[in-house]
This record gives structure tokens, C-alpha cells and sequence, in this order.
């Protein structure tokens, strides 16, 4: 319903206008929290998340191509936020529109549904969403410095696959999160609130040492994420797996725990294999739990709906178990 209203809106010029300013607000929102948190690969500042990419790819998702004017408004502010405007930036611009674009298009393509209820749509945002389309941004920002002198082409592959990993993570992580948000009726009505309290203590507790902790635990957050799945699907594991990802990542930056004593590119892979193993894990495990409610639902109301036709064949029995409408027998005297 939001959507639909939100869509009405969006047809009025002013409407439009606001809407255009929210979403780039929220991006250039995102993109500063992405900017601080960065990693220096072979003398490249990079981002291991973006955030901004999973804003746009869920705001175009919800609302529709309506909403790329802002992502790219979003975009050049971030932009013009750290640097001046030049070629390269330019196409920066183009490829951090056109991703998200291409992202939507591509779900669209293959019948993605926004409540990530089936195998398929997880296994669609994740291969499709997140992998496939943001290339595009990738090779635009990464060809593009090595077209214009700024990065040497010895180092192009290198800067490629952190920029597509750290665009892809923004999906993988934040796009689901949002999803789920914009479907949650607030306040959340669970009967679970007790284990709901004591998941959010544990994860609190747990996973900020574990992300800090000098011995190699991080294996541990992936239990959590099972409980919250199974309890809780895609909200509580995307939420555990949201917050692990940004304690993983300050925990990177600052090259602490299992991140310590590593070079640029192995703390980038490492943290990388971790977000992304994590994020996978928790958004297949949810849809794989959800699409099995939802059949056990059916069968449920099938069993439920056989009864009752039972029910009103056997009520419409006589008790000598003859139909009250078959003729009475004659007897010869």
C-alpha cells in the first residue's frame, strides 16, 4: 500500500521534486557512512560496503524507475562531497546510476517478489542484484581512472574487484534490510518478544567480541544467524547479519583481531569472503525457512478445508447411514 500511494504522489511535479531530494538525501546519507569506514588496496582508497548502492536498489525495487533522478542527484553529491567534478567522476556518476538500474530491470526480468519469500528471489537478488549488476558501476569507475591517467593499468583489476565487491556487499547487506523494513507493521507484533530480547543480548554481547577478538572466532556468528533465521526469518537475520557486517568492517579498518597484522588486500579479502559468506547465508537460509512456512501453511488449509467437506458429507447421512433422499423399501405382507 505504501507503494502505491507513494506512486500517486510521484505523478504530481512537486511530489516528484520531493521525492527526488528524499532519495538523494538518503543516498548521500548512506555514502557518508560508507566514507567512513575505508581500506588502502595497493594506494587506492576503496570502501569495503557501500551502502548507498542497496538504498538505490531497494528505493528502485519499491517505487520504480522514478526514483533514478534522485539516486544520481544522491550520487554527485557524494561525489562533489570529497573531490572536485572531472571526466573520471563523471562516470563514476553514470556507473552508480546505471548499476542500480540495471539491478531493477534484471529482477523485474526474472518475477522478483519484494518479500524474499521464495528460494528463487534470494538466490535472484544475490547472483543477479548484487554480482551480476554491479559490474556495470565497477567498470565504469575503475576503467574510467585508468583511461584518464589517474590509475595505472597494472592496478585496474585490483581496484575492479574491490569496487564490484564493496558495491555488491552494499546490496547483498542493506538491500534485503530495507525490504523488510518497509513491510514490518510498526510496532512489530511478535509473541517471541522474550526471545526476541534475549537474540538482540547475545548478538550485543557476542559479535563485537568475536570481530575483535585477537583468536579467528568469527565461525561463531554463523549459529546466531541460524537461531535468528529460524525464529525470526529475514528480519532477524538480516538485522544480525547488518550488524555483524558493520562491526566486522570497523573492526577491518582499524586492523584489530583477526584483521590484524594483514596487508591492505588480505584484510580487503578477508572481510570481503566474511560479509559475503554471511550475507549469503542468511538470506538463502530465511527464504529457504519462509517458502517451507508458507507450504506447510497450504497443506494446513487444505487438511483444514477436506475436513470440513467430511464434515458436511457425514451431516447429510441418515443414522441408518442411507441418504435421506433414497425411497423407502416396500415389504410384501
Amino acid at each position: 500500500m505504501a507503494a502505491v500511494g507513494s506512486t500517486d504522489v510521484l505523478r504530481r511535479p512537486v511530489g516528484f521534486v520531493l521525492w527526488t531530494l528524499a532519495v538523494a538525501t538518503c543516498y548521500f546519507a548512506a555514502g557518508r557512512l560508507g566514507l567512513m569506514r575505508q581500506l588502502v588496496v595497493d594506494g587506492a582508497v576503496v570502501t569495503p560496503i557501500w551502502p548507498p548502492t542497496g538504498v538505490a536498489v531497494a528505493c528502485l525495487l519499491l517505487f520504480g524507475l522514478r526514483s533514478w533522478p534522485g539516486i544520481a542527484l544522491g550520487a554527485l553529491a557524494v561525489v562533489m562531497s570529497i573531490t572536485a567534478i572531472q571526466p573520471a567522476v563523471i562516470g563514476t556518476l553514470v556507473g552508480n546510476t546505471a548499476a542500480p538500474v540495471c539491478a531493477y530491470y534484471l529482477l523485474r526480468r526474472v518475477g522478483f517478489r519484494l518479500d524474499l519469500a521464495r528460494l528463487r528471489d534470494g538466490f535472484a537478488l544475490v547472483f543477479l542484484g548484487a554480482l551480476t549488476a554491479m559490474l556495470v558501476s565497477a567498470t565504469a569507475g575503475a576503467g574510467l581512472l585508468v583511461l584518464t591517467g589517474k590509475l595505472a593499468g597494472s592496478g585496474f583489476w585490483l581496484v575492479w574487484s574491490t569496487w564490484w565487491a564493496g558495491d555488491a556487499m552494499g546490496v547483498l547487506i542493506v538491500t534485503p534490510v530495507l525490504l523488510v523494513l518497509c513491510r514490518v507493521h510498526w510496532p512489530p507484533r511478535t509473541v517471541r518478544w522474550k526471545e526476541a530480547a534475549g537474540l538482540t543480548l547475545v548478538a550485543c554481547g557476542l559479535i563485537p567480541f568475536v570481530t575483535h577478538s585477537s583468536v579467528s572466532l568469527l565461525f561463531l556468528v554463523y549459529p546466531l544467524l541460524i537461531w535468528a533465521a529460524l525464529r525470526f526469518q529475514l528480519a532477524g537475520s538480516m538485522l544480525c547479519a547488518l550488524f555483524a557486517s558493520v562491526m566486522a568492517t570497523i573492526a577491518a579498518t582499524n586492523q584489530v583481531g583477526p584483521f590484524a597484522h594483514l596487508t591492505g588486500v588480505e584484510v580487503m579479502i578477508k572481510l570481503q569472503a566474511f560479509n559475503g559468506a554471511m550475507a549469503l547465508t542468511a538470506l538463502l537460509l530465511s527464504a529457504v525457512i519462509i517458502e517451507q512456512l508458507h507450504t506447510r501453511r497450504s497443506v494446513e488449509q487444505a487438511c483444514q478445508e477436506l475436513v470440513e467437506v467430511l464434515e458436511h458429507l457425514t451431516a447429510g447421512e441418515s443414522p441408518q447411514g442411507r441418504s435421506p433422499v433414497d425411497p423407502p423399501q416396500s415389504h410384501s405382507g
